[in-house]
């Protein structure tokens, strides 16, 4: 079995973290989660920080698995051997197809509406910006892992400041802070608020995507043991803080009535308060950042296909290792190229949907498959064991188990995003008879 070189560290680790989680999301649906809590900061605000403290809890409880399944794949392998081949299988196919393609789509999609703002292009233009970024990441991953990760510490380096500067800025010189009080009340009750707060909740998650990505990457992270543990707390807590700290900030700008038809939340905040230039300059933070974000998804996801290869379960190539740079080439080159078709296919609002519905189910599963692997195992011999088990991962699961109902009820209520959940669940349908095909080479 081919393997590959461990040379990412704590801060790496970090940074892929926070880099894979701030993309877009923050810059562009805070408008669009007030709008669906019918413009109430409260709600708002609660379900940026309901979105934190999931993401912590299945940060922590995939830091258990990471830790004890040091190894290429991440939740793959969790899922693999928790629950076997098939749902394993299932997970890797949607991820090629849908979850991870369909993020890296998305932030390009993303990269282009924001260098549309510094340079005006025409519809067509903007696919070629999107195709082109994806292959200059393409190439950057192939090029080597200590490359592109050096270049996810500086870029997440430069947005994390730019983002709490930015903040801070909107939060002295905004003049709607006295707006937000008149906001306080619930605007909706019972069933409708679920309803709302559920469908508010797939978009902060969309925000909130990419915490899971650094256990794909575990068989090149040193001492995971130590670091994974370490690293997914500390970028949970920074996330949380951030996020929060940044819509208040936004709200404070515009107020809640203009915040909730701002599409562009972040550049029109800037706009409002510091000026016009200043939102030009946010809108090449979010290039960095976007770009950031997608580096840190084919980096690590790319691994999962080489696992998939590695057991048989995928096209043999993607289990080779180039031998000059050490990293796997084809499985990198495959991602990259599915991605750009998708961006050429989609736009972002579009994509939301699919990544994030299919995500959470295995997400979830991923999740149950702590409680079959702890009874496997010695839990002396545990390098690190999730806090409040089996209560936490417990909670992943059954949240997992609530966005994927909730967004199959507001599918069947709207026929256009029933349509978006119906492709990606045809795609994930598809990989049935692509497993007992692979399952036959094997025979």
């Amino acid at each position: 079995m081919s393997t590959l070189v461990r040379t990412l560290r704590f801060q790496d680790l970090l940074f892929l973290f926070l880099g894979s989680v701030i993309g877009s999301g923050i810059f562009l649906t805070p408008g669009l989660i007030l709008r669906q809590v019918q413009g109430s900061v409260v709600a708002c605000i609660l379900a940026w920080i309901a979105g934190g403290v999931l993401s912590l809890l299945g940060a922590l409880t995939y830091a258990e698995l990471a830790a004890s399944r040091p190894q290429a794949g991440g939740l793959y392998c969790y899922i693999r051997d928790g629950f076997g081949r098939l749902p394993a299988f299932l997970y890797g196919w949607s991820l090629f197809f849908v979850i991870t393609s369909g993020s890296v789509a998305a932030l390009a999609r993303a990269f282009s509406r924001y260098a549309a703002q510094l340079v005006p292009v025409s519809a067509s233009g903007s696919t070629v910006i999107a195709v082109l970024m994806i292959g200059a990441l393409t190439a950057i991953n192939v090029w080597g892992t200590r490359k592109s990760s050096s270049i996810q510490n500086w870029t997440t380096l430069i947005k994390l400041s730019v983002i709490v500067l930015l903040a801070s800025l909107l939060l002295a010189g905004g003049r709607h802070s006295g707006d937000l009080r008149s906001t306080i009340a619930m605007t909706q009750h019972g069933i409708s608020f679920l309803s709302s707060f559920g469908l508010a909740m797939i978009a902060v998650l969309w925000a909130y995507e990419g915490w899971q990505f650094g256990t794909y990457s575990a068989g090149e992270v040193i001492d995971p043991q130590k670091n994974f543990p370490h690293a997914f707390l500390a970028g949970s807590l920074i996330l949380v803080g951030v996020y929060v700290l940044a819509v208040i900030a936004f709200l404070a700008a515009l107020g809640p009535t203009l915040a909730q038809v701002s599409e562009t939340i972040a550049a029109s905040s800037a706009a409002v308060v510091l000026g016009p230039q200043a939102a030009r300059i946010v809108s090449l933070t979010i290039l960095i950042s976007t770009f950031s974000a997608a580096n840190g998804t084919i980096l690590t996801a790319s691994r999962v296909f080489f696992a998939m290869a590695n057991d048989n379960l995928f096209f043999r190539d993607l289990a080779r290792i180039h031998p000059r740079f050490h990293t796997p080439a084809p499985a990198i080159m495959a991602l990259g190229a599915w991605s750009a078709v998708l961006a050429c296919a989609g736009g972002f609002t579009e994509l939301i949907s699919g990544v994030v519905f299919v995500g959470w189910i295995f997400y979830g599963l991923a999740a149950a498959s702590i409680f079959p692997l702890r009874r496997t195992a010695k839990i002396d011999a545990l390098p690190y064991r999730v806090p409040g088990y089996p209560a936490t991962p417990m909670l992943v699961v059954l949240a997992a188990a609530a966005l994927v109902g909730n967004s199959l009820y507001l599918a069947f209520h709207n026929p256009r995003g029933f349509a978006h959940i119906a492709i990606a669940v045809a795609l994930f349908a598809s990989g049935l008879p692509a497993y007992f095909f692979w399952q036959r080479k094997l025979q």
